[in-house]
């Protein structure tokens, strides 16, 4: 599949249907033996205990497309609960100012049990400190506050390397499977194009039947 295939992209969530021109992810149709779409230490938004499909999205909290996906998404796993389990794995875009500081302080958050309240507060938030080029780390620290994680202990993990080095895991693997853009989405091992929300639907309708 060549990368940069321009599509349109038709998202239906809370507040109506957006329309996005998106410049699909070139990735290929499976993952490679080589590549893991899932690791061990890929962070879970929900898990079926008795299913073994699962979604996994690599996404960029300041991407557009991410932030009209992210209210899919959850529409996805209000629907499919129970069912299929939801991953999420970073990819922040070089192009993007915030995305990998956006990444960070989630991980952050993730070490102190807060993965998903920092992930929607980061997409809550998105038009307020997205696409701009100064840093919005103080911003994300706000949230680690209303969030009432230990300041200390989140700056001493935004600040570890090691922290850093877990976004980069992701991002690797990302790479690795030939993902180009955000988001990108795999049902199991299958990579997902995204036109439109019923492909996602049909993707793991497929995979629940198998």
């Amino acid at each position: 599949m060549q990368a940069g295939i321009l599509a349109g992209v038709l998202l239906v969530g809370g507040a109506g249907i957006v329309a996005i021109a998106l410049n699909q992810p070139g990735v290929v149709q499976s993952a490679p033996a080589t590549s893991t779409v899932v690791a061990e230490n890929s962070h879970r938004l929900d898990v079926a205990e008795n299913s073994n499909v699962t979604f996994t999205e690599f996404l960029d909290f300041e991407c557009e497309v991410c932030g009209a996906v992210y209210p899919v998404v959850e529409e996805l796993r209000e629907e499919y609960a129970g069912r299929v389990t939801f991953v999420t794995r970073y990819f922040p875009l070089p192009g993007h100012f915030n995305s990998r500081t956006a990444a960070i302080a989630v991980e952050a958050a993730a070490q102190q049990g807060k993965f998903e309240e920092m992930y929607h507060r980061m997409f809550e938030t998105q038009g307020e400190w997205g696409e701009q080029q100064v840093s919005a780390a103080d911003r994300f620290r706000e949230f680690a506050q209303e969030l009432d994680l230990d300041l200390a202990a989140y700056d001493d993990a935004v600040a570890d390397p090691a922290t850093e080095a877990r976004v980069q895991q992701d991002y690797d693997a990302a790479s690795a499977l030939g993902a180009t853009g955000t988001p990108t989405i795999f049902v199991n091992d299958e990579y997902i194009p995204l036109t439109s929300p019923d492909d996602l639907r049909k993707a793991l309708d497929a995979a629940l039947e198998e």
